[in-house]
């Protein structure tokens, strides 16, 4: 393992797949591919689009060091895990029923749980649906969004328009082979297009002609923090995989809004943090920036923590990961 540092704190330099224990579970119905580290209170780290359990490979063995068992699974659809066919099989009910089914099968009673991206969804409605299962969630670029007063994507397409990334994606294969054509292409694009590195903020919409990367400019030099084993990772995984089980997600975006009907008006009740770049498109998207921030504190009550990490773009852990860690050990060392 290599490292920029010592100690907990450091940002955790390892590109290895076989540097953490890997091993699968029964969950909910799948099997699901985990990577560990550590012994102590659990901590479950949620990936998002399009990644993997490799996006914590800096955090797993500095909270691991810091005295947590940590845990990065495969999330449903995506890497080693079970990729389940049918579309409605990747609602927020299955994603969190998923990680509750992690908990039991790790003979975990309790965890603080992380989310990055739709990860974050993911963890803030485990808070949600399972206070009794959470004991603290964190968030990443993505904050707790309360159900609106109507379904997403008729808001969406009223206010954005059919371009709109979250749109493109609906109709099963066009983004799969949008996104599959060239897979190193696509990862070396998203990574550097929506980091911080990256000029330009992307504005999520998909131009005529140009698919869902548009007209992105990727230096041949990729920033320090994208190594080239991090893109053959990646690359490899996806070329297996595909990308289906990861746009599923977004194709109960709708149902996802039916489903929570129950919660609507809930709150956040157990303790949480959350952070995100400066330069992150959702925190630039419309109804974002500051007052993002400012709002979270009415639907998460027991926010212990806000942080806008400067300069940083939309891959948070990956793009400031000294920082990151740092500040996760001391949000879940506060608990």
């Amino acid at each position: 393992m290599e490292s920029t540092g010592t100690g907990p704190l450091a940002a955790e330099v390892t590109t290895r797949a076989d540097s953490f224990q890997h091993r699968f579970v029964e969950t909910n119905g799948i099997r699901m591919h985990v990577v560990e580290a550590g012994t102590g209170p659990l901590v479950v780290l949620l990936h998002g689009f399009p990644e993997s359990w490799y996006s914590w490979r800096h955090q797993l063995a500095a909270l691991a060091e810091a005295g947590f068992r940590v845990v990065a699974p495969d999330q449903r659809g995506y890497g080693q895990t079970d990729q389940p066919q049918a579309i409605e099989a990747y609602s927020i009910f299955h994603l969190v029923g998923d990680v509750v089914g992690l908990l039991d099968a790790l003979g975990e009673e309790r965890a603080v749980v992380v989310g990055h991206d739709w990860g974050g969804p993911v963890a803030w409605h485990a808070a949600l649906f399972r206070p009794d299962r959470v004991r603290g969630v964190v968030g990443l670029s993505v904050p707790f969004r309360p159900r609106g007063g109507q379904p997403p994507l008729s808001a969406w397409r009223s206010t954005v328009g059919e371009s709109f990334y979250q749109i493109y994606f609906q109709k099963p294969g066009v983004a799969e082979a949008d996104l599959a054509r060239d897979v190193r292409t696509t990862m070396r694009t998203m990574l550097y297009g929506a980091s911080g590195q990256n000029p330009t903020v992307p504005d999520l919409i998909v131009k005529p002609g140009h698919g869902f990367l548009g007209e992105i400019a990727v230096p041949e030099e990729l920033p320090d923090w994208i190594g080239d084993a991090d893109i053959a990772f990646y690359t490899s995984e996806f070329e297996r995989t595909g990308f289906a089980g990861g746009l599923n997600w977004y194709r109960n975006i709708d149902r996802n809004w039916e489903l929570t009907a129950p919660w609507s008006g809930a709150r956040i009740t157990v303790p949480a943090q959350y952070v995100v770049g400066d330069r992150d498109v959702v925190y630039h998207f419309r109804g974002g920036g500051p007052q993002l921030v400012t709002n979270l504190i009415n639907h998460v009550p027991v926010l212990k923590q806000a942080v806008v990490l400067e300069g940083c773009g939309h891959w948070t852990q990956q793009e400031r990961p000294a920082e990151v860690n740092r500040l996760l050990i001391e949000f879940l060392h506060s608990l």
